[in-house]
């Protein structure tokens, strides 16, 4: 997955302007992104605080950490069943 050029921080940041009152066009001009990143960022982070989005940044990195060992531990099952069905 590419990397974004913003971190939750600023994206948050964004966020809080428009609910500041800032219209999405002149936040999308002014910080150099699309309307689609724009309401992309506000349907995930909306309403976040900056501790919020850390923790769910971390949460996500030990998911795909969990996810990954998982599919290892299956095709090492299914290796050592393909294995054990050759020997009978």
């Amino acid at each position: 997955m590419r990397k974004s050029r913003f971190t939750e921080e600023q994206i948050i940041r964004v966020l809080k302007e428009h609910a500041a009152g800032a219209s999405a066009s002149d936040l999308c001009r002014k910080h150099g992104i699309s309307d689609a990143t724009f309401y992309k960022w506000r349907s995930r982070y909306g309403g976040m605080e900056i501790s919020e989005a850390r923790k769910l940044k971390a949460l996500e990195e030990e998911n795909r950490k969990l996810k990954k060992l998982l599919a290892e531990s299956m095709l090492d099952v299914s290796t050592l069943k393909e294995m054990l069905g050759k020997n009978f």
